[in-house]
């Protein structure tokens, strides 16, 4: 199962480098207004934090069967999930591991690559089975700088979102100084899981943010936090 999704997130990795602004050809030369002189190959880190298999276990711990499925996105709901966001996106699929306990969804987990400042990174992002995040695990980083976003001290502000959070720096996430676009992009990938989990499993099994019970716990939050 993980070598078949590891070959799958290999291709995913590879379109969105060929997407990233830092550019294909080696001849070519872009510039790093903070570093104040045109980047290098040997500028770029390559940290591994964890296999894919360790951080399923991290993020479904309790599961007794994990299974994963491949989200497709058609033209239409890819669209959907796009102005839900509010950016777009190249990827037409998604992997998705769902750890479950006798006939009960314990949670689900995704991994994503999106593009710190030249090069992707690689996390996977853990909901719960009612569409709040659970964790964030960095597996992966290439890019020059901004690997804090791995600190659990950072990404645990991730924990407790929902899709009603805006996840934006200084709004509801705190930044990294150095580090804006790998907190941006990650902002923006957990996010996009938010979504996806909510489109894909939450309103399908009618627990969704368009359901009745997921307004009333919203509206909760809202007065306790306010007093109305």
């Amino acid at each position: 199962m993980f070598a078949y999704l590891s070959a799958y997130r290999t291709i995913a990795v590879g379109i969105i480098i060929l997407l990233s602004p830092f550019p294909a050809n080696a001849a070519e030369k872009v510039w790093d207004s903070e570093l104040r002189r045109f980047l290098k190959e040997d500028d770029f880190k390559y940290e591994e934090f964890m296999t894919e298999e360790e951080a399923v276990k991290t993020v479904l711990p309790n599961s007794k069967r994990i299974r994963k499925e491949l989200i497709r996105l058609t033209q239409e709901k890819k669209e959907l999930i796009e102005q839900r966001i509010g950016w777009k996106f190249p990827e037409e699929s998604f992997e998705l591991y769902i750890g479950e306990t006798d006939d009960k969804i314990d949670g689900y987990a995704m991994i994503h690559n999106t593009i710190g400042k030249y090069k992707p990174m690689t996390y996977m992002v853990g909901v719960d089975a009612r569409g709040t995040c659970t964790d964030v695990e960095l597996l992966v980083f290439r890019d020059a700088k901004g690997s804090e976003v791995g600190r659990k001290r950072f990404n645990s502000q991730y924990d407790g979102k929902t899709v009603t959070d805006p996840i934006r720096i200084n709004k509801d996430i705190i930044n990294i100084s150095g580090a804006t676009m790998s907190v941006r992009s990650m902002s923006a990938g957990v996010k996009r899981v938010l979504v996806l989990v909510d489109e894909f499993y939450l309103k399908p099994a009618g627990v969704g943010s368009d359901s009745v019970a997921f307004r009333k716990v919203e509206k909760g939050v809202f007065s306790s936090l306010f007093g109305f």
